[in-house]
């Protein structure tokens, strides 16, 4: 059986990860994950104008924390 609401659509992780944390900005998540974080973009760009540009590297360790639930966590000390 189906999931109810999905019609054989896949979830899109990306945009929850937009919804949820595209405010944050480049130099922040550079704080966290290093400098190479979304290289050639400025630390003032938004990830939400990045997300679908980010090299594989970058999307892979976004993702990872995003869905284990640590990525508020490091959020929150890397605006300390």
């Amino acid at each position: 059986m189906k999931e109810p609401g999905l019609d054989g659509r896949h979830r899109d992780k990306d945009g929850e990860i937009s919804r949820k944390h595209g405010n944050t900005l480049v130099g922040t998540l550079r704080k966290i994950y290093g400098k190479s974080f979304a290289a050639g973009y400025p630390e003032a760009t938004k990830l939400s104008d990045v997300l679908m540009q980010l090299n594989e590297t970058s999307l892979s360790q976004l993702r990872r924390d995003h869905g284990t639930g640590h990525l508020d966590h490091k959020l929150k000390e890397a605006s300390k």
